[in-house]
């Protein structure tokens, strides 16, 4: 199952915001001005993500951006997430804000190098030790270096397939064998991709990272083929974004701060508590449901990017698109 959405209009900032259809034919109405998109589900929404409430969640990447986003909208629905990254103060500090806002659940930072298997290994023995094994699996870490195919520094390519795909397959196993050992049979694992795992964007700095995300693509379809003939009814869901605010483009041109500025300059991108709603939302699908992917862009992105790939094709007198 495959999910293209759209953003609706918050009721405060009136800036777009993921709202995709409510599960279990619940109905979205007129809000209050103070409603997020999430809040328009209401007891609704409680109701199914009740479930996860006191169980454990791993987000990787969580000191910034779109799994900080994540961590914390998993901590307003009760979970005990263990948040990873290099810069575990970023999250120590995070975890404190939800403490002080009264959320329902808590964040626990942890430091991890994913570039490290060892070090993802005693990140989930802690796990274990400490709070019995993971539930939710979101690999949300992933970073891209602008290292063209012809002339690319191999350093650059390495580091994109040690975190955005090793990283990864490593976490999902290991999150996979703690929910088997526990007879956890209703789990989930959620892999970030991004539309560059849908389609080869015109500009070499991202062809490497587009096919680390491409990978995750075909490292989801494989995943869910495993556990069907596992029978496992534990789920596998792919999160394909289109340009969000966070600091992927700042780190991808950490040399060029004009050229990281000037990507954000062509349309209004997505704001990383859009995808974060995506996640929230998967999660809330009933047991029997299987999302397999959610395509999620700006409204205005689709144009832009279309009408900039005809004028590339015309001129280099091509059709193929």
């Amino acid at each position: 199952m495959s999910i293209a959405v759209g953003p609706i209009q918050d009721g405060v900032s009136r800036r777009p915001r993921l709202f995709a259809p409510p599960p279990a034919g619940l109905l979205a109405l007129s809000t209050p001005a103070a409603a997020s998109p999430l809040a328009l589900l209401g007891a609704g929404l409680s109701g199914v993500m009740e479930r996860w409430r006191g169980r454990v969640a791993l987000v990787t990447g969580a000191s910034v951006g779109i799994g900080a986003a994540i961590a914390k909208e998993l901590v307003r629905c009760g979970m005990k997430v263990i948040g990873c990254a290099r810069d575990v103060d970023k999250i120590q500090k995070l975890s404190s804000e939800c403490q002080s806002s009264g959320l329902d659940g808590v964040l626990v930072p942890f430091q991890c190098d994913l570039t490290k298997e060892e070090e993802i290994l005693s990140l989930f023995a802690a796990i274990k030790t400490q709070h019995g094994g993971v539930d939710v699996c979101v690999n949300n870490a992933g970073l891209g270096h602008p290292e063209p195919l012809l002339s690319g520094a191999t350093g650059g390519w390495r580091n994109m397939l040690e975190v955005n795909v090793l990283a990864l397959s490593i976490c999902t196993r290991e999150a996979y064998q703690s929910m088997k050992e526990r007879n956890v049979d209703d789990g989930h694992i959620i892999h970030l991709s991004s539309v560059c795992g849908h389609r080869v964007v015109d500009n070499s700095d991202l062809h490497f990272y587009t096919a680390t995300k491409y990978a995750v693509g075909a490292l989801t379809e494989g995943l869910r083929q495993e556990l069907c003939r596992a029978k496992s009814h534990i789920r596998v869901t792919s999160v394909s974004p289109g340009l969000v605010v966070s600091d992927f483009i700042a780190r991808l041109y950490s040399n060029d701060p004009d050229k990281a500025a000037a990507s954000y300059s062509y349309y209004k991108p997505l704001d990383a508590q859009d995808v974060a709603d995506a996640v929230v939302y998967i999660l809330s699908a009933p047991p029997h449901v299987q999302i397999g992917d959610i395509l999620m862009q700006s409204a205005e992105e689709p144009c832009n990017l279309w009408n900039q790939q005809l004028e590339k094709a015309a001129t280099c007198g091509t059709s193929n698109l």
